[in-house]
Formats: structure tokens, sequence, C-alpha cells
């Protein structure tokens, strides 16, 4: 058993849906969050910036003794991850390559993705989609940094954001793709409005089959808590009242994160 903490990160809110996610399901662990909100948003940033960036929390979190970093955050998945990889001796997990092993085992024959454009540019996606089954067909989009926006200013329903949504929604639904992933954490949240454009059972969340992922993994590496220590930490790099505040459609914090300037 290993009680060190678990570290979470993504570049603001979003990867709460992933975090929410794993709390419910592993109940005893001890965990850390970083919302990079000094830096949102990271789909628009150079690869030199995204490693940069992603060295630092990787190093915070090296600082506090974590067993594992949850990668929450698709973007410096896509572009960071196997360039971190051999750097650090904790266990690294990556949403996008966790998740694609399970996404292309389902019985599909074309899948889009929405993503930022950082991710889109990388193929990741694709990359890793097709590793497991060569004979899937992938449409990748980058989309534009407002859909994050919506999501950390808390505006998804002004009337006057529709537009942007069903845009770039049109552009993957025009491909005549049999499911669309949702490539950034930010995404699930709008999942309510993308349904009002398309049915509700063509979207896949990765996160729904990470925390999976990450739960049997520490079992089978012997790493699961047998006691939970303290209640989660939130970690910001700026601005952690709107943290707070924006966290509550993910999940409720009970004290205002910490501010940590790297």
């Amino acid at each position: 058993m290993d009680n060190r903490p678990i570290g979470v990160y993504d570049s603001g809110i979003g990867g709460l849906t992933v975090f929410s996610k794993l709390v419910k399901l592993l109940p005893n662990e001890n965990y850390l969050y970083f919302g990079d909100t000094e830096n949102i948003p990271y789909g628009t940033k150079s690869r030199e910036e995204l490693l940069t960036i992603t060295h630092k929390i990787m190093n915070f979190f090296k600082e506090q003794n974590v067993k594992a970093v949850v990668m929450a955050c698709n973007t410096t998945s896509a572009v960071a991850y196997d360039t971190l990889k051999e750097d650090y001796d904790f266990t690294l997990y990556p949403v996008i390559q966790t998740a694609c092993k399970v996404i292309a085992d389902m019985d599909e024959k074309k899948i889009g993705t929405l993503s930022t454009e950082a991710t889109a540019n990388s193929h990741a996606y694709k990359k890793q989609l097709q590793k497991y089954n060569p004979a899937l067909e992938v449409f990748e989009h980058g989309c534009s940094g407002k859909w994050v926006e919506m999501v950390e200013n808390h505006s998804q329903n002004k009337k006057e954001n529709e537009p942007i949504l069903r845009e770039h929604l049109n552009v993957v639904l025009e491909q005549n793709v049999d499911k669309i992933i949702l490539g950034c954490t930010h995404y699930p949240y709008l999942r309510s409005l993308l349904t009002d454009f398309a049915g509700k059972d063509i979207f896949i969340d990765p996160a729904e089959y990470f925390v999976y992922y990450i739960a049997q993994d520490l079992k089978n590496n012997d790493k699961l808590a047998n006691k939970k220590e303290y209640e989660p930490k939130f970690f910001v790099s700026s601005n952690p009242e709107k943290f707070k505040n924006s966290s509550e459609i993910f999940y409720k914090l009970e004290e205002l994160p910490i501010l940590i300037k790297r």
C-alpha cells in the first residue's frame, strides 16, 4: 500500500471533471490538485511553452512527494507526455494515451474529436487510436479557445456563444462520424448544450475510461492507499477566488486554494 498523494492538474477547472470521478472511485486516496490559472488557455501555446509549463508543475508535485500524477489535460498529454515520462520517478497517467486504449476497442468505424488547437495539431488522438486499431478512421478538429473560456467564466449559457459551439460541432458532424470524443477536460461541461445539436449518445468523455484505468493500475502495482490522511488540497497559480467560484460546477471546495507562484 502507498499513502503518498496523487497529483492532478489542468490549466484551470477543467481537470476537475477527472478529479471528481477519481475521488468518487477512490475515496481513500490523498489528493493534490493544481490549476494553472495563470497560463490558461494551454491550447494556443507552443510546444516549447507547454514543456516549460509542465516541467514546473511536475517539479511542484515532486516536491510534494506524490506517487503519481494524473495529466487531466489533453493538451499537455498530447504535447508533453513523451518528453516528460522518463524524467520523474512517479507514475504519469496521460488522459489521451490511457483513454485511447479503451476507446479503440469500441465497435466504431469513424471517430471525430473536438479538442484544443494544440491537441488537434499534434494528432495525438489519431496516432493513439490507430495504434490500437489501424482500421479506425479519425477526424480531428481544433476548437476556438472560447470553448474553454465559456466554462471558466460560466458564460456558456449566453445566447451569443451558441454559434461558436454549433460552428465547430458541425465541422465534425459533416464527416459522418459514429462517435465524437470531447478531447478537452473542459468540454464535458458543454455536453448538455452540444446535445441540442446532436444526439447525446454520440459524445465520449475520455475521463470515464481514464479513471477506471488509473484505479486498476494502482491496484495491480500495490499502490492503493489504505488510509485517507487529509481532505483534497487545491493549489492555483493565480486568482484563487475565481477558481473556487468556477469550480462549483464540478466540485465544491471548502476553502480557497493555496496560491503558488512557480
